[in-house]
């Protein structure tokens, strides 16, 4: 593993290995991140009437656990990785190049770029990938 690139969303990232003698490698890991829709409102027909409070808290709390344990198995799965891009919809890989600047700061030096991405097939991951890595850039991180 020398470069890789990780698409990812809430729920799954895409490893995929650049330097594969015959060809990418790709890997998914899957997460356990709930989806989150509260089912607030009122608790009468009446106008003016009681209130459900959602306790939205417990489940921010929840996702937080959710996403770090899904950042440290990605984390597992590219530590011996020399060049990192990082790409996918949403803030989803910014949070995890947050991650890797808190809890594993060796991983976070060999990120090269984060970039936003449309969902995309599995052949489109790995020709965004080959084609980042032979095409040289400067860099247009964000964090």
């Amino acid at each position: 593993m020398k470069e890789i690139g990780i698409w990812l969303d809430k729920k799954s990232a895409y490893i995929i290995d650049n330097n594969s003698k015959d060809k990418q490698v790709l890997l998914r890991v899957q997460s356990e991140v709930e989806d989150f829709h509260p089912h607030g409102g009122s608790g009468t027909r009446f106008k003016g009437g009681p209130q459900d409070v959602v306790q939205d808290s417990k489940y921010l709390e929840r996702e937080i656990h959710q996403l770090k344990s899904y950042f440290d198995e990605i984390s597992k799965q590219v530590g011996k990785a020399k060049q990192i891009v990082l790409f996918g919809p949403a803030q989803t890989a910014a949070k995890l190049n947050k991650e890797w600047m808190r809890s594993y700061p060796n991983l976070n030096k060999r990120v090269k770029d984060v970039l936003k991405a449309d969902s995309m097939t599995e052949n489109q991951m790995k020709a965004f990938v080959r084609e980042y890595y032979s095409n040289p850039r400067p860099s247009s991180s964000y964090s």
